[in-house]
């Protein structure tokens, strides 16, 4: 990591470890480089209202394949603002075009291309973006500087291709988009409008435009090129700045033309309010541990998890899945990620996001179902698979947890009764518990009775029953809680397999198992995979062999939902021992295949690349969110050493081809930021191996700490629970001792410190702690206070 002390300043940065009288790290810029090989890949300048799209070279290629190649240029949601735009200089008759940055650096708050000197004009050029937060527009600022000892006057020609144009199924909300329009306007401002919708674009500049003219666009669509010529005037070694200032309305012109006058006379304080949030956000859940990659690849998750709020108003403000391509709402990838949210202190978006979802899934379904996709215009395009419903359960009542809000229950617990109703009534046909349909794999025909719906819906009755309880609802609580354990111990029984040591992919019939093996073979024979063709068939022949007539356990795609029985800590120990490691033969030097038939030989060994399809497809990928519920299986079971290997291998993926971010599918492939990936760290630092389990509403916090082996000294920082900070240091002291110290802000909460009882140790800790054992854990419980222990070999 890098640090600089002004916005166009970067070349004479310094780490502030490496000047310990430097006090002034308020001043201090976090910014990470781009590799030369990934140029021409895309990269986000992001906002919660508009965001950038385009390549790391400062170009903007047509990506993408939602809308095809339309994922990319200007967004404000619900619709596109432009495709992209481009800066030519010349003098007299030499010219170049800024087509290929040198080099691209990444910010919290931004990000910019490094032209360095245009050879045939002794020019340096930098471009610097970032869109200032809650507003409908773009800052781009050039910094062109006079590399000679002569006067310069060069002439600029901006270029700027409009694509106002709906957002995915924008047709199902009657949004109507024509051909664009543009024309100068009364400041000499560039303004672009689509003929038959009130959406418009701005484009103003800090120099005067001395000509203008119209013409075709060259990307597809229904857009057009505006372009507009400047003069600039340098001084021998002389820098100056050519700011442009983007913005745009899908509601009004005058909306359009407000935002851009406020955010160009206010784009330096915009500037820095941004960079003090982001700021204040990676100080919460500050993590300081041996593995520094895990430590930056964590504060940056950080900074990834606020790129992709999406604030649509009319619609709703919550997380998106991801960017360039899942730039809208899910349910499912926000039952995942908001866990992770909860654990770096980001109560607020959590709140909206659930909100959002809860009230569409309301209008749209009205059974407590919850929705798995909607656009940002509104439009629900799946109203839910059969997992997001129970899912749904679970984060309601980790929320609570960290933030102790009766209120916050009460709103959401009829959803979630009426959820638990609505998968037992209508999508459990054969009344045995388990719901049938889709679950996280969307592979067509794997609709039965699926392992991670099973799962999730067991750990659902579980954390409905203690909310139930908690409501007063005790008699329900009681049902709840009988159905939890019944489906606990069905699926031990009924979807274990012991030949394979795994969980069954899903429960069906012979047939639908018979169907979906010739579709694997198929796969597995397409992607040379010969051993999976080989054990597909020798299942296939077993099946045929030895006919059942009633809805069986299968073993076909080793899919990584295999591994939820452990995610949600059902699993018998025994079982759960063996399916883990397993589950180690389908993973990667990045992490866990998706689909287990499709690992390749690099599966088990120390290198190794994804190479995605031209056409997009999660076909033979290794994905961030598998890896993520390896780790936490792992630590479920005591293995914290093996959890981390898992999430090493994940972060090899960070920086690998976007600075400062993780792809979706490892380590270059799908999304370039997605917001899951702070499942991955928030829930295993924060929770499993700092061991933070908040129980905000009782206003206590246990701390069950299981680190790795090589995590001897480590700390994690203003951990937010409710109104409570919590810090946890781990530390080795100079006469061999070990210590803990966990301290809080709070002065009415107790803090509860669970170890296991190790006999070769003894323990001693400061006044006011109490200290108890109850079986194989030794409690030591303070209120009010710092808890400080040290431990020592007997």
């Amino acid at each position: 990591m890098a640090c600089g002390m002004s916005l166009f300043a970067l070349n004479s940065c310094k780490d502030a470890s490496e000047d310990t009288n430097n006090d002034d790290t308020a001043t201090q810029e976090v910014f990470l480089e781009g590799k030369q090989e990934y140029l021409d890949s895309p990269f986000v300048t992001a906002g919660d209202r508009v965001y950038m799209v385009g390549h790391q070279d400062g170009s903007f290629p047509e990506l993408g394949w939602h809308i095809t190649g339309e994922m990319g240029g200007v967004w404000n949601h619900p619709i596109k603002l432009l495709d992209g735009f481009s800066l030519e200089i010349s003098e007299e008759n030499t010219g170049e075009s800024l087509d290929t940055a040198e080099k691209f650096i990444n910010y919290p708050w931004g990000n910019s291309h490094d032209y360095n000197r245009l050879v045939s004009l002794d020019v340096n050029v930098k471009r610097t973006q970032f869109v200032p937060d809650g507003k409908q527009g773009i800052v781009i600022l050039y910094e062109i500087e006079n590399k000679v000892n002569t006067p310069r006057r060069l002439e600029l020609v901006f270029k700027a291709s409009s694509d106002l144009m709906p957002t995915w199924l924008g047709e199902r909300t009657n949004m109507e988009n024509c051909y664009d329009r543009v024309l100068e306007d009364e400041d000499g401002y560039l303004f672009f409008a689509d003929e038959c919708s009130p959406w418009s674009t701005l484009i103003s500049t800090n120099l005067k435009s001395i000509d203008f003219k119209a013409t075709q666009t060259t990307f597809k669509g229904a857009g057009i090129e505006g372009t507009q010529r400047f003069i600039l005037e340098l001084a021998p070694g002389e820098t100056k700045n050519f700011n442009v200032i983007i913005s745009g309305s899908y509601e009004s012109s005058e909306i359009t033309k407000s935002e851009n006058k406020d955010i160009r006379e206010n784009w330096p304080a915009l500037l820095e309010s941004k960079k003090a949030r982001l700021a204040a956000l990676a100080n919460q859940s500050k993590l300081t541990i041996p593995d520094k990659k895990i430590e930056e690849a964590f504060e940056w998750l950080k900074y990834n998890s606020d790129w992709v709020i999406r604030d649509v108003p009319h619609v709703g403000r919550g997380i998106t899945a991801g960017i360039p391509d899942y730039p809208w709402w899910f349910g499912v990838d926000s039952e995942y990620a908001l866990k992770g949210y909860m654990t770096i202190g980001q109560t607020e978006i959590v709140e909206s996001t659930i909100a959002l979802l809860d009230s569409v899934s309301e209008a749209v379904n009205g059974n407590g179902r919850i929705i798995h996709e909607m656009s940002t215009n509104g439009a629900v395009f799946n109203p839910g698979n059969i997992n997001e419903t129970p899912q749904f359960a679970s984060l309601i009542w980790e929320v609570f947890k960290w933030n102790a809000d009766k209120a916050f229950l009460e709103r959401y617990f009829p959803t979630i009764e009426k959820g638990l109703a609505w998968l037992m009534d209508s999508q459990d046909v054969d009344g045995n518990l388990f719901p049938d349909g889709f679950g996280m794999m969307e592979i067509h025909g794997l609709d039965s009775e699926m392992i991670d719906v099973a799962a999730y819906t067991q750990r659902a009755f579980a954390d409905a029953a203690v909310m139930a309880e908690l409501l007063g609802k005790t008699e329900l609580a009681q049902q709840y809680q009988a159905t939890a354990d019944q489906m606990a111990v069905k699926i031990n029984e009924e979807f274990w397999s012991e030949e394979f040591n795994s969980f069954a992919d899903f429960i069906g019939t012979d047939q639908q198992a018979l169907h979906l093996i010739e579709d694997a073979i198929v796969r597995a024979d397409t992607l040379d995979k010969p051993w999976a063709v080989e054990e597909l068939k020798a299942t296939r022949a077993q099946i045929k062999a030895n006919r059942s007539a009633t809805p069986r356990p299968f073993v076909l795609h080793h899919n990584w939902v295999v591994n939820t029985p452990m995610e949600m800590n059902i699993a018998d120990s025994d079982k759960a021992m063996k399916a883990l490691d397993t589950g180690a033969n389908y993973a990667n030097p990045f992490g866990m295949f998706v689909t287990g038939i499709d690992r390749d030989e690099s599966a088990g060994s120390d290198d190794g690349s994804f190479k995605g399809p031209e056409i997009f497809s999660y076909t033979g990928a290794v994905m961030t969110l598998p890896t993520a519920v390896q780790i936490v299986g792992e630590n479920n079971y005591g293995r914290p050493d093996k959890a981390l290997n898992y999430l090493q291998k994940m972060t090899r993926s960070f920086s690998y081809a976007l600075p400062g971010s993780m792809y979706e599918v490892s380590p270059d492939y799908g999304m370039i930021v997605q917001a899951w990936n702070i499942y991955g760290y928030g829930v295993p630092i924060v929770q499993q191996f700092f061991g933070i389990q908040p129980m905000a509403h009782k206003k206590t916090v246990y701390i069950r700490p299981q680190m790795p082996s090589d995590w001897s000294v480590a700390s994690l920082e203003n951990v937010k629970v409710a109104d409570n900070m919590i810090s946890i240091y781990f530390d080795e002291l100079e006469n061999g001792q070990k210590q803990i110290r966990v301290n809080q802000t709070a002065d009415d909460w107790e803090i509860v410190l669970e170890l296991p009882m190790v006999h070769e140790l003894t323990y001693s800790f400061n006044k006011g702690v109490a200290n108890e054992a109850e079986g194989d854990i030794e409690a030591f419980s303070t209120r009010g206070k710092n808890l400080e222990l040290n431990i020592n070999k007997r």
